[in-house]
């Protein structure tokens, strides 16, 4: 029987979490409503006030904890709940695990409509902390007047003081502090996103994890800092400190990044490495953020490439050609596609570093250099594979790639509902779904990766 009762904005329920959303929120149940509750946990019993109503469902938040879940943990971020970036950190890391096997598992039978496939345990990290090899932190006044770093609230861009972040590396909170002791002596003042007054904006910091090397980019609203000399001389005395650029951005925008960027310290990149395959990162490379995990999807891909050194291989939606460059030692040639001209100037250098010479790169949409070089050149590759942003694959690349008929399709996924939807996709023109592999890349987020296998019907 269809409920008639109506909910209303600020009621408050005594409620048991039964579920999990896809973001990580808790899903409760009254009389067959629907509650998304934040920050609640898979068993947690509370008392919850709603926030948003709809006909079918409603947003709460927590009010008190009744009686906590088992898989219940404290943060040990104090600003986990405000924050936004690790909306989970309040299960037990089993729990989160749990998770996102089950939200990769639920789409691919939902969406991708496929069920007689095999599935891996989810692949975890030994230590779930300290795991981001890049940070970006913006810069501030708090009420009091004092410049403060941290991270934006979720979908604000009010500043949550934050200098010793879990899942980013102990030297942020170092270099944090010396740029922020810098700004203070000088009176250099942050950025205003109301005013357009004020001189710096964010800090981006990275580091090689294989190499411990260090670079600092200071983005500021001109083209230099008062007294730069000598903040680049307090950075440069960290240890690890490899690299120190400042870039300019003046526009009025959400872009953290500007165009402009000046080198004032050291060289101009870092050097990292995934495996034995050795990579020079400059500030506006893409480099996989957590190097741990992506090592072991890599291994996966490439395993499940089933590469002998005969094959062809096209890698779509290629970046640095990180995947690219892994799977070229046991190819006989392999094509990337990027539509970011910095990142295919990236790859091109990073296979000239290593001495890989049976690559080829080239700039533009996967969906239209593809398709188009298959028209003009035919040909053909044993194992096609795609590594697309969160919206997934084009259709019209799918259709390519089809076409081509290529023996195995090897899918790396940030979004598992999309990937559902193009392995529903490519099952029904000839594909069947053989394996797949969930990696938690983001610990106490909602986010999960996976690798897939798909290959032509009959092979």
């Amino acid at each position: 029987m269809e409920n008639t009762y109506t909910y209303k904005k600020n009621e408050t329920y005594e409620v048991e979490i039964i579920d999990v959303g896809t973001s990580g929120e808790g899903i409760a149940k009254i009389d067959g409503y629907t509650l998304f509750v934040k920050d609640a946990v898979r068993g947690d019993v509370c008392l919850v006030k709603l926030t948003k109503v709809q006909p079918k469902y409603a947003y709460a938040m927590i009010l008190e904890v009744l009686k906590p879940s088992p898989h219940r943990v404290t943060p040990v971020c104090p600003i986990a709940d405000k924050c936004g970036g690790c909306k989970i950190m309040a299960a037990d890391y089993e729990e989160q695990l749990n998770f996102k096997q089950n939200k990769v598992k639920n789409n691919i039978d939902k969406i991708g409509k496929v069920s007689d496939y095999q599935m891996y345990p989810i692949i975890g990290m030994d230590n779930p902390y300290n795991y981001r090899n890049k940070a970006q932190f913006p810069i501030g006044l708090d009420k009091e007047g004092n410049i403060v770093s941290g991270f934006f609230a979720g979908r604000t861009h009010a500043i949550i003081p934050n200098e010793k972040c879990h899942v980013g590396v102990p030297e942020n909170e170092v270099i944090l502090k010396v740029i922020k002791d810098f700004m203070k002596e000088f009176h250099v003042m942050p950025y205003n996103e109301t005013t357009r007054k004020g001189l710096v904006r964010n800090v981006i910091i990275r580091k090689a994890f294989a190499t411990s090397e260090l670079m600092v980019c200071i983005v500021i609203n001109g083209n230099k800092i008062p007294n730069q000399e000598v903040l680049k001389d307090r950075l440069s005395k960290i240890t690890g400190m490899t690299s120190i650029f400042t870039n300019t951005n003046t526009q009025k925008t959400n872009v953290i990044m500007g165009d402009k960027l000046h080198h004032i310290y050291g060289r101009e990149y870092i050097t990292d490495y995934i495996g034995d395959v050795k990579f020079n990162i400059s500030p506006k490379s893409f480099f996989q953020v957590n190097p741990v995990q992506t090592k072991k999807m890599y291994d996966t891909a490439l395993e499940y490439a089933g590469l002998t050194g005969n094959e062809t291989v096209w890698d779509l939606y290629c970046g640095i050609g990180s995947i690219s460059l892994f799977l070229a030692k046991s190819a006989k040639k392999v094509f990337g596609v990027e539509i970011i001209p910095d990142a295919i100037k990236d790859a091109k250098n990073n296979a000239k570093i290593n001495d890989i010479e049976n690559t080829e790169f080239f700039v533009g949409k996967s969906e239209e250099v593809f398709p188009e070089y298959y028209r003009k050149n035919g040909g053909y590759a044993e194992v096609i594979v795609v590594d697309p942003p969160r919206k997934g694959c084009d259709e019209v690349l799918l259709k390519t790639i089809v076409s081509m008929r290529p023996e195995r399709m090897v899918y790396v996924s940030c979004d598992s509902a999309t990937l559902a939807r193009d392995i529903h996709y490519m099952n029904e023109h000839g594909y069947k779904l053989k394996k797949v592999q969930a990696f938690d890349n983001f610990p106490f987020s909602e986010h999960v990766e996976c690798v897939v296998l798909m290959s032509r019907a009959g092979r």
